[in-house]
C-alpha cells in the first residue's frame, strides 16, 4: 500500500489549499476596498454579491466536478482567481464608477472560483487516497493540511499588513541603508501583487493534478452534461435528506459555521470594545491561525477514538462557552473567550470533513460537499441579514443616536441566545425525526 503523502494528489491538494486560501490582502480587506475609493455601502453590496454568487454556483459546480472531472473544475477555479486578482491589481484610481464595476466583476469571479473549488478539491484528494492508499488516513491528511494552512495564513497576515503600511516599508528600507519613499497609493497594491503570485502557483498546482477517474465523462456517455448535472444534483440532495447522519452533520455544521463566522467578521470591533490596541489585531489573527497547528491533531484523536456525538458536544461546549463569555466584554481578558470561540471553528471544519467524506460515495462526493458549502453560505447570509435588522431595530428604538460600540455590546448577546435556540431545535429534529439505528 502506498504511503499517504507519497500520493501526488495528496501533496498537490495541500499545496493548492495553501496557495488558494492564503491571501495577503485579508488583514487589510476592508480598508483596501475603501482606499480604492469605494464607500462602506458599496463594500456591503459587493460582499452581498460575492455571497450570492457562491450560493447560486456552489451545488452546480460540485455536480460538474463529479461529471467532467475534479481537476478541470480546479483548473477553472485557479484561472478565475488569476483574473479576479489581476483586474483589481492594476486598475487605475481615476474613475470611481469604473472602480466599482471592476470590483463588482472581481466579487462575482471570486464567488465563482470559491464555488468551483469547493468540494472538488477534497473530492479529488479523498478519491486519490481511496484508490492508492488507505482512507483511514484521511484524518491525518486533514491534520497536516490544517498545519500548512495555518503557517500560510500566519505569513499572509503578517506580510500582507506590513507591506500595506508605507511608513513601515520606509523604515525597513532605511534600516538597510536604502532611501525609498512609498505612498499609500503604491503600497495598497502590494498585497494584491503577492496574492496574484499565489494564484499563479495555485494554477500550476492544479495543472499537475490527475483525476483518479481518468475520463469521468465516459461513465455518462450520451447524456447531456447540463442534464446530467441537474440529475446528479437532485440525486445528491435526495441522498443527503434520506441519510440522517449526513443530514445531521450538515445541519449542525451550518449552526457552528454560520454563527462563528459572523463573530469572526465582527472581531475587530469586538477587540476595540475590549480595549485592545489596533496594532495587535494582526498579531491576534496570527495567533488564531496557530490553532491550526494543534487543534486538528486533537480533533483527529477525538474523531478516531470517540463517537460523532462526543465530537458534537465538545464543539458545542467550546462554542457556547466562548460566545457566552464574550458577551461580558471584559477589558483585555475578553480575548480569552474569543480564542475559545474561534477554536471551535477549527474543530467544526475538521469533524464535518472527516464524517462527510466517510459516508459520501465517490460518484457524488463533490456534489455532496458542495451542498455543505451551500448550506454554510446560506446560514452565514441569513444570520448576517438578521443581525443587520436587529441593529436597525435597536437603533430606531433609542431616542438618541447610539454609540456604535454601545450598540454592538447591546446586541451581541443575540449570538449565544441564537446558538442555544438553534441547537435545541436541531437536537429535537435529530432525535425525534432523523435518528435511526445505525453504526454511527
Amino acid at each position: 500500500m502506498t504511503s499517504t503523502f507519497s500520493i501526488p494528489n495528496i501533496r498537490l491538494f495541500i499545496a493548492f489549499k495553501v496557495f488558494f486560501n492564503s491571501r495577503f490582502y485579508y488583514p487589510v480587506f476592508t480598508i483596501l476596498f475603501l482606499d480604492f475609493g469605494l464607500t462602506i455601502a458599496q463594500f456591503s453590496i459587493l460582499n452581498a454579491v460575492w455571497a450570492a454568487t457562491i450560493v447560486l454556483a456552489e451545488v452546480p459546480s460540485g455536480a460538474l466536478a463529479d461529471i467532467i472531472g475534479r481537476k478541470r473544475l480546479l483548473v477553472f477555479a485557479t484561472s478565475i482567481m488569476i483574473i479576479e486578482i489581476g483586474i483589481i491589481s492594476f486598475i487605475p484610481k481615476t474613475n470611481p464608477l469604473l472602480i466599482f464595476i471592476v470590483f463588482l466583476i472581481n466579487r462575482v469571479l471570486s464567488g465563482l472560483a470559491e464555488a468551483a473549488a469547493s468540494g472538488a478539491d477534497e473530492a479529488i484528494a479523498y478519491d486519490s487516497l481511496a484508490a492508492e492508499g488507505d482512507v483511514r488516513q484521511w484524518g491525518r491528511v486533514l491534520e497536516i493540511l490544517a498545519r500548512f494552512q495555518s503557517i500560510g495564513f500566519i505569513i499572509a497576515m503578517s506580510v500582507g499588513a506590513a507591506v500595506y503600511d508605507p511608513d513601515l516599508l520606509e523604515k525597513i528600507c532605511g534600516f538597510f541603508g536604502v532611501a525609498i519613499t512609498f505612498s499609500q497609493e503604491t503600497t495598497m497594491r502590494f498585497p494584491l501583487y503577492l496574492t496574484l503570485i499565489l494564484a499563479i502557483c495555485a494554477f500550476i498546482t492544479t495543472l499537475r493534478m490527475e483525476d483518479p477517474v481518468k475520463d469521468p465523462r465516459s461513465q455518462n456517455a450520451g447524456k447531456p452534461q447540463i442534464r446530467q448535472a441537474i440529475s446528479l444534483t437532485l440525486k445528491a440532495g435526495l441522498w443527503i435528506v434520506k441519510t440522517p447522519f449526513a443530514f445531521s452533520i450538515i445541519l449542525f455544521g451550518m449552526l457552528f459555521d454560520g454563527i462563528i463566522r459572523i463573530v469572526i467578521t465582527l472581531s475587530s470591533q469586538y477587540y476595540r470594545v475590549i480595549e485592545l490596541p489596533e496594532s495587535t489585531f494582526g498579531i491576534i489573527g496570527s495567533l488564531v491561525a496557530m490553532f491550526g497547528l494543534v487543534i486538528p491533531k486533537m480533533a483527529k484523536k477525538i474523531a478516531e477514538n470517540h463517537s460523532p456525538s462526543y465530537a458534537l458536544w465538545i464543539t458545542t461546549g467550546l462554542s457556547l462557552t466562548g460566545l457566552t463569555l464574550m458577551s461580558f466584554f471584559w477589558p483585555y481578558a475578553g480575548l480569552i473567550p474569543a480564542l475559545i470561540t474561534f477554536s471551535a471553528m477549527y474543530f467544526t471544519g475538521f469533524f464535518v470533513s472527516f464524517y462527510i467524506n466517510q459516508v459520501a460515495s465517490s460518484d457524488q462526493r463533490a456534489t455532496v460537499l458542495s451542498f455543505k458549502g451551500l448550506a454554510y453560505n446560506i446560514s452565514y447570509g441569513i444570520l448576517g441579514v438578521l443581525y443587520a435588522l436587529v441593529l436597525k431595530i435597536k437603533k430606531q428604538g433609542l431616542c438618541a443616536e447610539p454609540d456604535e460600540n454601545t450598540l454592538f455590546m447591546d446586541t451581541f448577546s443575540g449570538f449565544p441566545i441564537t446558538f442555544i435556540f438553534w441547537f435545541l431545535i436541531l437536537l429535537a429534529i435529530y432525535y425525534f425525526a432523523l435518528k435511526k439505528p445505525s453504526k454511527h
